[in-house]
């Protein structure tokens, strides 16, 4: 029992030592906003904008290491790959090929991954949040409907 007890009072030790090992995610500045508007625009701001832009909302964990460190390394890695505050930077070539890569990823139900909604449920896409995405999708690369 003497055992457990050094090493729980070990582990606390390393986790308050861990604190004073700074790194904080951040949210730079919003550049280039995505100005789209509707049903698409909520679900993606409510499943991807957490990773994908510099409006990310911060859990109350996200200030304490080690899950800062993980929060800041997944924030990086996510707006390397789609970062929807830099939108309107981007030509509209590289746009679509944007919003039909964010098509696939949802189809094949890569992205919002796993662990991400199971953290946060809200990002969960339901069957209907896919039918709004992957109807945005297409009229996007396809061209709008005519009416």
């Amino acid at each position: 029992m003497k055992l457990v007890a050094k090493i729980l009072a070990v582990l606390a030790a390393a986790l308050v030592a861990i604190q004073f090992v700074p790194v904080r995610p951040t949210n730079p500045p919003v550049t280039s906003p995505w100005t789209l508007e509707g049903p698409a625009k909520e679900v993606l701001v409510r499943a991807c904008f957490d990773c994908h832009s510099h409006e990310t909302r911060l859990p109350w964990y996200g200030k304490l290491a080690p899950a800062s460190w993980l929060l800041a390394y997944d924030m990086k890695e996510g707006r390397a790959h789609l970062n929807f505050s830099a939108w309107a930077e981007w030509p509209a070539e590289k746009q679509k090929r944007r919003i039909h890569e964010i098509g696939e990823e949802v189809q094949e139900g890569e992205m919002p991954p796993a662990l991400y909604t199971f953290m946060h449920p809200k990002a969960k896409l339901s069957p209907g949040d896919k039918a709004t995405l992957a109807a945005w999708v297409l009229s996007q690369t396809q061209g709008s409907p005519k009416k």
